[in-house]
């Protein structure tokens, strides 16, 4: 069976030409197998939780929100940033349920773990597959810029894989989330997923 595996080539010169408020550039000079260096830029990224929350009746939450980087409102799951170093990433993913949509899951496994652009950025994602959702208790978090204007609904599973294949839908945590969740009813069945608090080594935690 196919696994990536760990590797790192040795790092001559590194420099941070730019930090931002939660990201930043880092410049490496590599060394090759072939004894040459090359270049290589890239965004530092703390790490992402993404949620696929399903309803008793196959609907998938989703939610509408404007990505300014592409000049788009992009249909979305529920996700946000690890802000916190060694954050248990179930909490952060919980919190950014709750936080989003005003819900909450009984049921919580690893959906799949990904790399959104291994060739320009470091950042890991972990998506959750969450069950049993109903409307969380207690007043609604306040939502500041770019998330004041998101819309939610409920949408059928077939409709978003059938979004996806159309072109119309672009969110790639979304894409990767809903033909995973597709591919794990087709075939060991969501129970067979590995549990909420699994080791994840792109993002060390403690449980």
């Amino acid at each position: 069976m196919l696994k990536d595996t760990q590797e790192e080539w040795r790092v001559t010169v590194t420099s941070t030409p730019f930090t931002g408020k939660k990201t930043s550039v880092r410049t490496d000079e590599v060394v090759m197998p072939d004894g040459t260096t090359a270049v290589r830029d890239y965004q530092v990224h703390p790490g992402s939780v993404a949620v696929l929350a399903l309803d008793d009746a196959d609907r998938v939450l989703v939610l509408r929100q404007y990505r300014h980087p592409v000049r788009q409102k992009l249909w979305e799951i529920p996700a946000g940033l690890l802000d916190i170093p060694g954050e248990n990433p179930l909490h952060a993913a919980q919190r950014e349920l709750y936080e989003e949509a005003h819900v909450k899951a009984e049921d919580w496994r690893v959906l799949t773990d990904v790399y959104t652009s291994p060739g320009g950025t470091d950042e890991a994602v972990r998506i959750f597959l969450a069950r049993g959702v109903s409307e969380a208790d207690g007043e609604r978090f306040a939502v500041a810029e770019e998330e004041a204007d998101m819309e939610l609904a409920r949408v059928p599973l077939a409709d978003l894989v059938s979004g996806v294949l159309a072109g119309d839908l672009h969110n790639n945590c979304l894409v990767v989330g809903v033909f995973a969740l597709q591919a794990a009813m087709n075939g060991a069945g969501l129970d067979a997923l590995r549990p909420a608090e699994s080791p994840w080594p792109a993002r060390p935690f403690t449980p």
